[in-house]
């Protein structure tokens, strides 16, 4: 068995490239059982949907100890949106390579103070084959690295807030490090998120 890991920033195509390795699988005529956190409904309750609006079936649970009640015999075992995940997920995906499954999991490898979500860390030591995906910046047009939140949000301190382009958008670096005071000078705000 292996594990996969496909990371990025948000609008990356990190689902999309999921998406796309399983329906290949799926093609071969390999037993495929895909998996959601329960959390996330922004598109659909149950099944995985990308921003390009592709669809795949998947099973939503809450915990990640679940996977492994229900992925029995699969030879290929999706998991998106793995930064929602508890902390049991590698185990779970190292479990489940070891008994000869191919694990394709995707899932946001910083949150949205440039820090690493969840179990995306450990995943990402413990993978055989790990692709990093990029969005374009919103600001420069320059390959984007970051998710940032946008300061509408009410619970700023939440690691964890569901949203989309009417909260996030992907920067470069340098964008998510600055913004631009009214003359159109660029403000250091690194030093700001760091001590938040």
């Amino acid at each position: 068995g292996s594990i996969e890991v496909i990371c990025g920033s948000m609008f990356s195509g990190k689902t999309e490239e999921l998406i796309r390795r399983l329906k290949r699988a799926q093609i071969a005529n390999q037993s495929v059982k895909i998996f959601k956190p329960a959390i996330d409904t922004r598109y659909d309750v149950e099944n995985i949907v990308s921003h390009d609006a592709n669809v795949i079936p998947s099973t939503p649970v809450s915990h990640s100890r679940d996977i492994l009640l229900m992925s029995n015999n699969m030879q290929v075992v999706g998991i998106d949106e793995a930064q929602f995940f508890d902390a049991d997920l590698p185990h779970v995906c190292e479990e489940l390579a070891v008994r000869g499954a191919r694990i394709i999991v995707a899932g946001l490898d910083m949150d949205y103070k440039g820090r690493p979500f969840g179990p995306m860390p450990h995943l990402l030591s413990v993978a055989e084959f790990v692709t990093k995906l990029h969005a374009i910046c919103v600001k420069c047009g320059n390959l984007a690295s970051h998710s940032y939140r946008k300061k509408i949000i009410i619970d700023q301190d939440s690691q964890v807030v569901l949203g989309e382009k009417d909260l996030y958008e992907p920067r470069c670096r340098i964008c998510y490090h600055s913004e631009f005071d009214i003359n159109g000078d660029i403000i250091p705000i690194a030093i700001e998120r760091i001590n938040n």
